[in-house]
């Protein structure tokens, strides 16, 4: 394959820094102020927004990395006071099958 058709272009980057983007729970609730696809045309607009797009994803994802390990630390606690054998135990266990 040619270096040329591994390469992705400005065009396809701008389009996945914009899904991207829409994913993100602060971006969906601000609507107005999403960085449109024609304004990331700009190279100069475009490095320094997709940089900010990027940071802001690293940062959502520590911080379901943070909610997911508080989640299992309580749902432990919680299977360590029930019994295993109890109808509230096999209602946990049927969550995780699901």
């Amino acid at each position: 394959m040619s270096s040329r058709r591994s390469r992705i272009s400005e065009e396809e980057i701008t389009e996945l820094i914009s899904k991207l983007q829409s994913l993100l729970p602060e971006t969906r609730r601000r609507g107005a102020s999403r960085v449109s696809p024609r304004t990331l045309y700009h190279r100069t607009f475009n490095l320094a927004s997709a940089a900010k797009v990027l940071k802001e994803t690293c940062n959502y994802i520590k911080s379901l990395h943070r909610e997911v390990d508080d989640l299992s630390g309580r749902l432990s606690e919680l299977m360590a006071t029930m019994d295993v054998d109890s109808a509230q135990a096999e209602i946990v266990r049927s969550l995780f099958r699901s």
